[in-house]
């Protein structure tokens, strides 16, 4: 399951970074709701406290 949430978290800064360069205002909101569910996951991890 941790090992889980790692990858929905690169999939995230993935798509955030393909949609930011390769689609500009194209898509806008979504690209910055793809990255804060990025920073919430991380932030998820960190306070659970639990090492990959």
């Amino acid at each position: 399951m941790k090992d889980l949430i790692w990858l929905i978290i690169v999939i995230l800064i993935i798509g955030w970074a393909i949609g930011y360069f390769a689609f500009g205002e194209a898509v806008g909101n979504l690209i910055h709701i793809l990255l804060v569910l990025a920073v919430i996951g991380i932030l998820y991890r960190l306070a659970t406290g639990r090492r990959p």
